[in-house]
């Protein structure tokens, strides 16, 4: 462990908690009441502000904004903040706000994200683990984004949206309505195109897993049935697992309602 390197011409108020092996660099701007947890590195020209905490061995890369206020125009200047954890790779003009009291006050990011040039993270999003958002994609205020998810460059996600665990959202995608997870949503407005195949595979989803999964898809989305009764069957026809169960939870807890899939018939995809 080494003392925090800060370079001459970077700006750190007395107040700002700096662990060790910490590393601000040419430039930037640490507002009090900040605190970096140890072996995370601030590029040239970043500022990084208000009640934000930042956790180990994160890369924040150069001209990003970290926990600046939000854009919602009903925020009235209450302490809310905005928390990061552990191994976040945070590029080039990357924006992430703070939260707001509307929204529980907390904006959230996991650990082992990488967040690509332009993305906005809005006020008071939660986002899980390993996660990759790419170039440009803009996350609108209270969404959240689970784990393993990747949101493809230039799609737009409106405020309060879910995206569950493994999903694939298309590059230039307008998500309106909830994804589910293990799923495809791609277009203008998203629609699903199947089971998110090539993710699951990578994350070494067994074939039991996946079959069962392209099952339910069919069911809950090829069939006539509603909802309810869709997830009904479901729960009837095959075995419990965990991703199952999530997948049907998710579901059924949605409140903005969930993307549908883009043909009325079967894709190779699924």
């Amino acid at each position: 462990m080494s003392a925090p390197r800060v370079h001459p011409t970077a700006i750190v108020d007395p107040g700002v908690h700096l662990d060790d092996d910490v590393e601000i660099g040419p430039y930037a701007i640490v507002r009090a009441p900040v605190r970096i947890g140890h072996g995370t590195r601030v590029g040239a020209h970043t500022v990084v502000e208000g009640r934000t905490t930042i956790g180990a061995e994160n890369h924040i890369f150069h001209h990003a904004s970290v926990g600046a206020v939000t854009q919602d125009l009903k925020y009235r200047g209450e302490d809310s903040e905005l928390i990061i954890g552990n191994r976040n790779t945070i590029r080039e003009f990357v924006t992430l706000n703070l939260g707001t009291e509307a929204g529980g006050m907390t904006t959230r990011m996991g650990d082992g994200n990488l967040l690509m040039n332009y993305c906005h993270v809005a006020h008071d999003c939660i986002l899980g683990n390993s996660n990759i958002i790419a170039n440009g994609a803009q996350l609108g205020g209270h969404v959240i984004i689970e784990n393993f998810v990747f949101v493809g460059a230039l799609a737009g996600v409106h405020q309060f949206v879910k995206v569950g665990e493994s999903a694939i959202v298309g590059a230039g995608a307008m998500v309106s309505q909830d994804v589910p997870p293990f799923c495809n949503a791609t277009g203008d407005r998203a629609r699903l195109h199947g089971l998110n195949l090539i993710g699951l595979k990578r994350r070494g989803f067994s074939s039991e897993i996946i079959r069962d999964l392209r099952r339910a898809y069919r069911i809950l989305f090829h069939s006539k049935l509603k909802r309810a009764a869709g997830l009904a069957q479901v729960r009837a026809e095959i075995p419990p697992s965990r991703e199952m169960t999530h997948f049907l939870n998710f579901l059924e807890a949605s409140e903005r309602g969930i993307c549908r899939p883009a043909r009325p018939q079967g894709d190779e995809n699924e």
